[in-house]
């Protein structure tokens, strides 16, 4: 499978041309499989292309050696490949983005386009591709398109109502684009992707592997499975735990899968496990061993993967059916001998597509299972289980990502080669973040090595870890809603998933108010009067939330950061008092900070007409509560690591930020896990009360400024 990388905020009418032709390929010949990830950037990596293909070999091209490329290796145009190139590269001047410019241009492609219905010969080409591209790409080109009536017009309409596929991969390009200016509603997302064969009901499934937390790819493939099943049909989601590999699954993990399950909305209507058909998927291993479409294999790992790689038969390719059980045995047995062997599918040596290569479908492990105990000695793989048990628990529609496209074939032969029901694969974009890590393997190492805290770090894109960092679950439900079932594989950021969020938190959390304790400033209020305490509410525009003690006093504390902004005479806002007047201001001579402050109320001031609107604390030991402010950078600093590259090399080294401050009173009556507002600081979820000594410790809330 080759993959397209595309830089989405280049100039369209440069990237269509490559984008059609790579989709064209795939619809001529299915093993010209081409998965287009859409960036939105303006240029992808270092060198600064907008366009990237690396091909099933590993080799890489990029900018206008991707066109090349794929015309040279795809039969996009037979023989009229050389009559295509002058117009191909003649595509380039209409992708600029000025009207005298393509005056000359249009004016030749329209003459040549008389009495023409292609640009060269009589079928689709890619010279049609690459200039309808450009044309289309190109935003002044297209809106003179739309206004004339000439040969162009026609020519341009016919190529696109004959040709349907070319809607969806002009789609894809602006999907993220159209998704961002999407509302702000569970309507977000185009879920419209015709599941086909519903009439009979739908049945989907989630299949997590219970070795780990689930995290927010995860998140997104559950929704989606949720879906369509119990929003847009009558229909039955199944949750089964995929415990096929002892070494890494747990009973931990599994109740951890179910309660996120659970927080998330998603209420499965049924619970099962692979491990409850081991015997069933025995003895179907048993049927294709006997039926020739199996054999035991005792070559070494790497070996093997280097065969595999270079279509070279195994050694036991053709052993027989009898000598495969008497290893089969030796497996399940878990003796030395068995140890040494596995079985594969016997599908094919050396076809293309390498996942077809005769893929290995049962295994040993003499782990202990953590539900069947040692009753088992070797299990079957992923490969092998998914398409059993999806056939027969009566699934419908497997969703699953596009990574797996590569497998589908290798799904249906297994299906086919033990004459169970076929089931219809859909798949669709895993979800991915600019520098963050979905790769269950590399989480998994990042807490082994106690580079995080465990897997609800809030640093961790786990749904339990997103969910401390301040997430709310309505807020993770939209947002899952939006994305879609897109195929597109697009580099999300942040922003507009906290952006989301604070959309839900705003109106419902409680102002207070904090000062942090470095350099913390004290400050004399003329005419404050005796000390008193008033109510006020905990939010202006919500009421319902009752009120909070605000207690005014002589001696005020406020933050170094505001006071080194004052002046002389200047008239400032208390927020929720007042305006006053700086009448003193005491400076340390060596580092010029802020020691003290005078200031003399003025009531009667008009809060409108000040530019600094200032947070403080009356200096009372009851009002000042020792709490610690904790905000959190990436743990990674590079936007997205490729698969030959260490992720460790790109560890954030400083991932941590702890402020401690002093806040109101009434703070003190929080409970772990609500989440407030610090005025003109942000919002925060407490992690940790006060307690024993010890300061409440508090989350900052990403709010889709910073990302």
């Amino acid at each position: 499978m080759a993959i397209l990388r595309v830089a989405a905020k280049a100039n369209p009418a440069l990237l269509l041309p490559t984008i059609l032709v790579a989709a064209y390929a795939g619809t001529l010949d299915n093993s010209s499989d081409i998965v287009t990830e859409i960036e939105t950037v303006e240029r992808l990596g270092p060198e600064g292309n907008i366009l990237e293909l690396k091909t099933p070999y590993g080799t890489s091209v990029a900018g206008d050696d991707v066109l090349r490329h794929l015309r040279s290796s795809f039969p996009v145009d037979g023989p009229k490949v050389e009559l295509t190139d002058e117009w191909v590269t003649r595509s380039a001047d209409l992708s600029i983005l000025s009207f005298k410019s393509l005056d000359s241009p249009l004016k030749e492609l329209d003459a040549h386009l008389t009495l023409r219905s292609h640009v060269v010969g009589y079928s689709l080409t890619t010279a049609d591709l690459a200039v309808w591209g450009a044309l289309r790409g190109n935003r002044v080109a297209l809106g003179g398109l739309q206004k004339a009536s000439n040969n162009i017009t026609r020519w341009y309409r016919f190529i696109e109502d004959s040709n349907p596929w070319i809607a969806n991969a002009v789609s894809n390009l602006y999907a993220e684009s159209q998704r961002k200016r999407a509302i702000a509603s569970a309507s977000g997302g185009s879920y419209n992707i015709g599941l086909q064969n519903t009439e009979n009901g739908v049945v989907t499934r989630f299949p997590p592997e219970p070795s780990g937390y689930l995290h927010i790819g995860h998140a997104k493939a559950a929704w989606l499975n949720h879906y369509f099943a119990h929003e847009q049909a009558n229909g039955t989601l199944i949750c089964r735990f995929d415990d096929t590999n002892p070494t890494k699954e747990s009973q931990e993990f599994q109740d951890a899968i179910k309660q996120d399950l659970s927080l998330m909305g998603i209420i499965p209507d049924r619970m099962s496990f692979s491990s409850d058909y081991f015997r069933q998927m025995y003895d179907l291993c048993i049927q294709l061993i006997k039926n020739g479409k199996a054999y035991a294999d005792d070559t070494e790992k790497e070996a093997m993967q280097d065969e595999r790689g270079k279509g070279i038969a195994s050694k036991c390719r053709d052993m027989s059916v009898a000598d495969t059980l008497k290893y089969f045995e030796e497996m399940r047995s878990g003796s030395d001998e068995g140890l040494r062997w596995c079985i594969r599918a016997k599908i094919s040596v050396d076809i293309p597509n390498k996942a077809m290569r005769d893929p290995v479908i049962y295994r040993c492990n003499l782990e202990p299972h953590h539900r069947r105990g040692t009753t088992w000695k070797m299990y079957p793989t992923y490969d092998f289980c998914a398409p059993v048990l999806d056939s027969l628990e009566g699934v419908t529609h497997a969703l699953r990502t596009n990574e797996y496209r590569d497998r589908s074939p290798q799904y249906s032969w297994i299906q086919d080669a033990l004459g169970l029901r076929q089931v219809m694969i859909w798949d669709f974009a895993r979800m991915n973040f600019i520098r963050t890590l979905l790769s269950k393997r590399k989480l998994t190492k990042l807490v082994d090595h106690g580079l995080v805290w465990g897997w609800d770090d809030p640093r961790m894109p786990t749904v339990r870890g997103i969910r401390r960092r301040g997430m709310t679950i309505p807020a993770l439900q939209e947002f899952m809603l939006k994305q879609g079932p897109s195929r597109n594989i697009v580099n999300l950021d942040w922003t507009s998933f906290w952006a989301t969020n604070k959309k839900y938190i705003d109106p419902v959390a409680p102002r207070y108010t904090a000062v942090f304790k470095e350099d913390l400033v004290t400050a004399t209020v003329e005419g404050a009067g005796e000390r008193h305490t008033s109510d006020v509410p905990k939010h202006i525009k919500n009421h319902d939330l009752g009120t909070k003690k605000m207690i005014l006093s002589r001696n005020i504390v406020l933050d170094q950061a505001d006071a080194m902004t004052f002046k002389l005479n200047e008239e400032i806002t208390l927020m929720k008092w007042g305006n006053a007047f700086v009448h003193d201001i005491d400076s340390d001579p060596t580092s010029k900070k802020v020691t003290s402050l005078s200031l003399r109320l003025n009531l009667q001031g008009d809060v409108k007409s000040t530019d600094k609107k200032i947070t403080w604390l009356a200096q009372e030991p009851c009002n000042l509560l020792a709490v610690e402010l904790v905000d959190f950078d990436y743990l990674i600093t590079k936007d997205k690591i490729e698969k030959d590259e260490d992720f460790m090399q790109f560890l954030n080294p400083k991932t941590e930020f702890r402020t401690a401050a002093l806040a109101d009173c009434n703070v003190a009556g929080l409970d772990e896990g609500d989440i407030v507002q610090f005025e003109r600081k942000g919002y925060f979820r407490l992690d940790r009360a006060a307690a024993d000594g010890q300061a409440a410790v508090f989350f900052n809330i990403p709010t889709g400024k910073v990302g």
